[in-house]
Order: structure tokens, then C-alpha cells, then sequence
């Protein structure tokens, strides 16, 4: 795995007042952006093919990438900017977006870049199938929101919790019978995955979600589940949990 996409392309709404000035990736934790964080994290497991989507204060973020490690205008090793200034295209149109930065025939990890965590992204991508179209990383995290998965850890839909909304290409099925676990934030695609996303665009527009492609794709596509062994995750996307995650942050730095 040499290749990853860092999704800083959000309006970072939940981190106001904050993200009126700057972009979510610029926020600073336990002496970092937000975006470095992940960014060293990425480069410590050997990944040295990064491509970073922008769409809020999208300047601040190709300025910061520019000086800190350099960017490289066509694909190969090195750091890309896919620039969404123009339209926010959410994270399923975004990977779509950046095509040209992460097609191949390796697979490719996707980091949301407010989410921190100890990942080994070496044993992560050791892990996925060959079959697989994507590998989620997932854990029994509570939430309201859950994937589900049946005994060999193959998504087969989600559900919320709160308002009983049950999704699934295998129709009305009952979430009781599955596993369900939270998603992370980090995934590993398949290299080979650009014509079945640009095939789900050509129907629904250019905008969408990731999760709403991975549903649409389960039946026809293996999309399996990862879950880590002592996996420690943090959501650094609420401005009341600033600061938990300088605690976090600097538990997994030190």
C-alpha cells in the first residue's frame, strides 16, 4: 500500500466557531494540525502517495501542504492537492474526484482527517481480501449509526438506531440478525474501483456519499469489515471534545 486520500474537504460545521476562520484540517491538537496528524501517520507506515481534497478555506490547507512537505501536480509519489472549491462533492464524489491521484492496481487507504486513532495500517492493509472492493475499518464503538455485517464480516446494510431506518440492497431485512459495528473513518478501496463509483455517479450526479456507494454496491460487490485488536479511535469533529482529544492525542504521541 502506497497510496491514501485524506478526506479535508468538510465545512467542519461542528467545530464552530473555530472553522469560521479556518478549515477543519487546520484546527490545531496537542501542538498539530489536525491534518499533520494524520499526514505523519501515513508517512511513518511508508505511504508516500498522498492526495488531499479542499473545498473550505482550501488556500490555507494548499499554502500548509506546499511548505511543510511539497506538492506534486501529476500522479506519483509525492503530496496532491483534488481541489473542490467549486462544488463539495462528499466523500463518495470526492475519491471520484481524485481519480487520477489513486487509480491502480494496488489498493489505496482513505483517512477522514478528524479522526485519530493507533491504527496499524500495515496489518490493516495485510488483512484485506483480495475480493474485496473496500475494507472498512469498524469496531463495536457505540453510536447511532451502524453498518452491518453477517458472520463473515461482509457489509450487508445499516441501520439508525434512534429512528429504526434499516438500509440494505437485499431488501427489508431485520438488523437483529447481524453484526453491528461502527464505522471509523478509514478504509482501504480497491485500486480497480473508479468504474463501478463512475458508473454509480452517472445515476445519482456527481455528489455523494462513500457509505451510500458501499450500500448500493454490497450485493453485487464483497465490501468486508475490519476490526482491530485494542483499536483506540477518537471523532475530533465536536468543539466541546477539543479537549479530550489534546489528551488522546498526546496518548497515542507519547
Amino acid at each position: 500500500m502506497r497510496k491514501a486520500m485524506i478526506f479535508a474537504a468538510g465545512l467542519g460545521t461542528r467545530l464552530k466557531p473555530l472553522t469560521d476562520s479556518m478549515p477543519k484540517a487546520m484546527v490545531p491538537v496537542a501542538g498539530k494540525h489536525l491534518i499533520d496528524h494524520v499526514m505523519e501517520r501515513l508517512t511513518s507506515a511508508g505511504i508516500e502517495d498522498i492526495t488531499v481534497n479542499v473545498h473550505h478555506f482550501p488556500q490555507q490547507i494548499i499554502s500548509h501542504l506546499d511548505s511543510c512537505y511539497g506538492l506534486v501536480r501529476e500522479p506519483g509519489a509525492g503530496v496532491h492537492v483534488s481541489d473542490e472549491s467549486e462544488l463539495l462533492l462528499d466523500t463518495g464524489g470526492g475519491v471520484l474526484a481524485a481519480r487520477r491521484f489513486l487509480e491502480g492496481e494496488e489498493p489505496f487507504l482513505v483517512h477522514n482527517v478528524d479522526i485519530l486513532s493507533n491504527l496499524d495500517f500495515s496489518r490493516f492493509a495485510a488483512s484485506a481480501r483480495d475480493e474485496s472492493l473496500a475494507t472498512l475499518v469498524v469496531s463495536e464503538r457505540k453510536t447511532s449509526r451502524y453498518l452491518l455485517f453477517d458472520e463473515g464480516l461482509r457489509l450487508v446494510g445499516w441501520t439508525n438506531t434512534k429512528t429504526g431506518e434499516i438500509r440494505s440492497p437485499w431488501g427489508d431485512i431485520n438488523p437483529d440478525n447481524y453484526r453491528k459495528l461502527a464505522f471509523s473513518g478509514i478504509h482501504l478501496m480497491s485500486g480497480d474501483i473508479f468504474s463501478s463509483l463512475e458508473e454509480f455517479a452517472l445515476k445519482v450526479g456527481a455528489k455523494f456519499s462513500i457509505i451510500d456507494f458501499y450500500l448500493d454496491q454490497a450485493k453485487k460487490h464483497p465490501i468486508h469489515g475490519y476490526v482491530p485488536d485494542d483499536f483506540k479511535m477518537m471523532d475530533v469533529g465536536k468543539f466541546d471534545l477539543l479537549s479530550d482529544a489534546e489528551a488522546f492525542a498526546r496518548e497515542l504521541l507519547f
